[in-house]
């Protein structure tokens, strides 16, 4: 029996899901009709911990709390999106504040951001091709913008995470190694995505390895490699890789990445914090809760627990 990787025991560590198995929150017609209720109800059941905010969640923060609270669920994040690299810096910040009052009403601690400005992801264009490449203006607006929510989230008992993302101007390692030379340490912090770096070709390890420090959140997302192929070769956009399956949860076995050695540079660097399953497919093929229950049942036998 191979051993449980170490460091990342019950004390260190919670386990969440994203509502991305029941339904797609950047493509809302990737949907067969699931409600909240039973999203929630099948993440309690496969035995997470908490979740992310989906589209479909109550507005209301207390009905929201209320209504994980009955499944002991917590928030492990809200989702941000920021537009600093084309000049709405002020709708950005404003946003961001109110979804910080929100994340202290529901009881999170750490806020999701991913630069969508000039972003190729939501358009039906090849993903790839059609990224974008920031400007030396960009970087200074992003860094400059990112810096000035940090404190802001820090000032609040909250933690930023950066989500690098496809089709965003911080999509690959090299870029992410940009972001985070140019970001204050102690307030941006990274989100590191295994799915989202191994699709844009990048190996999930080596980034781990070099910005072990700085990751304070972690999306554990599989992928698909055939299909990521697929995707370049046939000029698919981000809509058309997720409907084709280029996304899995950990522990299906069609899946390219080891995780294994990825969790154990968490965990020998002290990692503490949220570990969220990850996986945008369509639930009218995928059954959200039979992968959830897969996921959470590599998870038991790569953790321990």
């Amino acid at each position: 029996m191979t051993s449980a990787v170490p460091n990342l025991g019950r004390d260190k560590v919670s386990l969440g899901v994203t509502p991305t198995l029941w339904w797609n929150d950047d493509f809302p017609l990737i949907d067969i009709g699931i409600p909240f209720e039973q999203c929630v109800s099948e993440m309690a059941l496969a035995g997470f911990q908490g979740c992310s905010i989906g589209h479909k969640y109550p507005a209301d923060a207390a009905a929201l709390k209320a209504a994980l609270d009955l499944r002991d669920l917590k928030v492990s994040e809200p989702w941000v999106s920021t537009y600093f690299t084309i000049g709405d810096k002020d709708r950005t910040v404003e946003n961001f504040k109110r979804q910080l009052e929100f994340l202290k009403k529901v009881g999170g601690q750490d806020i999701v951001v991913a630069e969508f400005g000039q972003s190729s992801h939501l358009q039906p264009i090849p993903v790839f091709e059609h990224r974008p490449h920031f400007a030396e203006k960009d970087w200074e607006l992003l860094v400059g913008g990112l810096n000035e929510i940090g404190e802001l989230a820090a000032q609040s008992g909250m933690r930023l995470c950066y989500h690098h993302h496809m089709g965003t101007g911080v999509q690959t390692a090299e870029d992410i190694d940009r972001l985070m030379a140019g970001t204050d340490r102690e307030h941006v912090h990274l989100l590191f995505d295994t799915g989202h770096l191994q699709l844009a070709g990048d190996d999930p390890l080596l980034t781990a390895e070099k910005h072990k420090q700085r990751i304070k959140h972690v999306h554990l997302k599989n992928v698909r490699q055939p299909v990521a192929e697929k995707m370049k070769s046939d000029h698919l956009s981000f809509q058309e890789g997720i409907l084709q399956g280029v996304f899995t949860v950990p522990g299906d076995s069609q899946g390219m990445i080891d995780f294994r050695p990825i969790l154990t540079t968490l965990g020998n660097a002290g990692y503490e914090g949220w570990l969220v399953v990850e996986a945008e497919q369509d639930p009218a093929t995928a059954c959200p809760l039979q992968y959830a229950k897969m996921a959470r049942a590599y998870l038991a036998e790569v953790l321990g627990w």
